[in-house]
């Protein structure tokens, strides 16, 4: 199966000793978001773990520990965007973050790491030719690093509207012109683009609408066929697949206003002091209320001889 750990939070960025701690202990408990006393256990083994999937702004904490992931097979998205400290206040410097994707890509692989370049929303500063120049900058930073770029517009949720009021939907004009263009510079850098919940109107442009995180991209990574269960998509438009996250809203420090998994700094704030980095779980400890679910894990790999066999 496979283990999401960045859908709710940055888990490499902020909890790198607590996941690292789980890893070993062998298993790790996750609060349900909307039935809190609802807990899932899970294994963390490479017997049933085929895969754990990162999504972070910062990979730094997690690259001394690679060597504890190795037995795992790996995804990582690293999103790197050009805004500043009034849109994203705790991310790390622009320059360090591609100098540690460069850095983790020679670690895992560049099947294995991919680069987010989202939410993007255009704004007084940030405008079309602002994000064009930013994007073609970082794209060759990256070049022969990764060969995947996924882009995505802002969704104006009820949390960003709440904590970003002044964001606005990007027009179809502006997210054509963008992207045609972010298309055009990422091939020259060896990278196709995959949009991320945005249908298919870039794929006339030579983007790979198929999803971001999908079967094909896992099975690329694993460089080893997998027998899926039915697809679980996260919305309509989204075709990605997605399994057990082991992450929490309200619990991540970059703070970015255009966050949907955190409702307020203050929440976040008080969360984080819940932390420990011993408990099972990211936030708090079980209390003899919680119902323990653990939940049926099995491996997923196909273990027959494959296409990827032949090739390599």
């Amino acid at each position: 199966m496979i283990i999401q750990t960045g859908m709710r939070t940055d888990i490499p960025a902020f909890y790198a000793e607590w996941f690292c701690n789980r890893l070993r202990a062998g298993s790790v408990c996750v609060r349900n978001p909307y039935h809190f006393q609802q807990v899932s256990r899970y294994r963390l083994s490479p017997e049933v773990v085929d895969l754990i999937g990162f999504c972070t702004k910062n990979p730094a904490p997690m690259l001394s520990h690679i060597d504890l992931l190795k037995p795992y097979g790996m995804y990582w998205f690293v999103t790197i965007t050009p805004y500043g400290k009034e849109i994203e206040p705790g991310v790390p410097p622009k320059e360090q973050v591609l100098a540690d994707f460069r850095r983790l890509s020679e670690m895992v692989g560049k099947d294995a790491v991919a680069w987010r370049y989202d939410p993007i929303f255009i704004h007084d500063m940030y405008t079309e030719e602002y994000h064009l120049r930013s994007f073609e900058r970082m794209a060759r930073q990256l070049k022969g690093y990764t060969h995947i770029c996924v882009i995505s517009f802002i969704d104006l949720y009820e949390k960003v509207k709440r904590n970003f009021p002044e964001a606005r939907a990007v027009r179809r004009e502006q997210r054509l012109r963008l992207g045609k263009r972010m298309i055009e510079i990422a091939g020259d850098c060896g990278m196709t683009v995959r949009p991320c919940g945005e249908g298919e109107e870039l794929a006339a442009y030579g983007a790979d609408c198929r999803g971001c995180m999908t079967q094909a991209v896992y099975e690329e990574a694993l460089h080893m066929r997998l027998r899926m269960p039915k697809k679980q998509h996260a919305r309509s438009e989204c075709a990605c697949f997605l399994s057990g996250d082991i992450g929490q809203y309200d619990t991540c420090g970059h703070l970015c206003r255009y966050c949907y998994a955190n409702t307020s700094g203050e929440r976040v704030r008080q969360n984080r002091l819940a932390h420990d980095p011993e408990s099972p779980l990211l936030i708090g400890q079980l209390r003899p209320e919680d119902m323990i679910h653990d939940v049926e894990q099995k491996s997923w790999l196909d273990r027959q001889i494959s296409l990827f066999d032949t090739i390599l």
